[in-house]
């Protein structure tokens, strides 16, 4: 396989993200977001990184990542087959389930931190699965505004940086806030 173009290093943020094989379903049911959810406790935060957001969408997942030692890429590579061939025992399928290995990009402003935490929170608002976050089950927004006791993501990141659970949900719904460059193309490449 062709080497990874972000160089992933310990002590950095990512923002980590892959999408079914032919932008297909990677979640058909309730309890295959809970599963891969323990997934990603067993493979990757027992190992590489503290999972700062995440957001699981029918079709594909983000998460906002510190890395903690370099394993991320073999601890990625384990859930993503563990997670695969769980569904696809349990949907009597074969074959690939996500498109290619994950994808991943360096977060190295604070502004373009705390903008991704916003823009993964957002996520089923902007697909029209919700009309709010907290009614979307599968992310770590229900952490961040204390409507959830979940220990899975590690809030204290971007709390640092916006004081109080009613503060973080203030800045989710101000859209009048100015966007770095760097996330612009984020959005751009995630069209």
């Amino acid at each position: 396989m062709p080497r990874r173009r972000v160089s992933l290093q310990t002590g950095n943020f990512y923002h980590v993200y892959n999408r079914g094989n032919n932008q297909q379903n990677i979640f058909f049911e309730r309890e295959n977001y809970i599963y891969f959810l323990k997934l990603v406790r067993e493979h990757l935060i027992s190992k590489a990184v503290d999972i700062v957001a995440y957001c699981l969408m029918p079709n594909h997942y983000h998460f906002l990542v510190y890395l903690r030692d370099e394993t991320l890429s073999e601890s990625m590579k384990s859930l993503s087959l563990a997670y695969t061939k769980a569904i696809n025992r349990r949907f009597h399928r074969s074959g690939v389930l996500f498109q290619g290995r994950f994808q991943s990009i360096h977060v190295s402003q604070t502004d373009y931190l705390i903008n991704l935490s916003r823009y993964i929170h957002l996520n089923p608002v902007k697909a029209e699965l919700v009309k709010q976050p907290e009614e979307w089950e599968f992310s770590s927004y229900l952490e961040y505004t204390g409507l959830r006791a979940g220990t899975l993501p590690k809030t204290e990141y971007i709390k640092m940086q916006i004081e109080g659970e009613s503060a973080y949900q203030q800045f989710l719904a101000d859209t009048n806030l100015p966007i770095s460059s760097d996330f612009q193309q984020l959005l751009l490449d995630d069209s």
